[in-house]
């Protein structure tokens, strides 16, 4: 039952959001072979300029060991 959190930066209407929940939910499921209603998909929306103390740093360089999707920028 995977539960898939995506951080963005604020902005994106409500719309944007649910189609991207929805279309990582149906991915997942078909990478994985399960049931897309088995899958939840949060979104958290976060400032542009606290990206890098909120998200960048503790969350990404941090953990960059289990970054399977590396970002192709660093903002430090």
């Amino acid at each position: 039952m995977p539960h898939v959190v995506v951080k963005i930066a604020a902005g994106r209407t409500e719309r944007e959001k649910t189609d991207l929940a929805e279309a990582l939910a149906n991915l997942a499921a078909e990478k994985l072979a399960i049931d897309p209603e088995t899958i939840s998909v949060a979104i958290e929306d976060v400032q542009r300029e606290n990206w890098v103390d909120d998200v960048y740093k503790p969350e990404i360089l941090a953990r960059m060991d289990s970054i399977y999707k590396k970002p192709g920028y660093n903002p430090l």
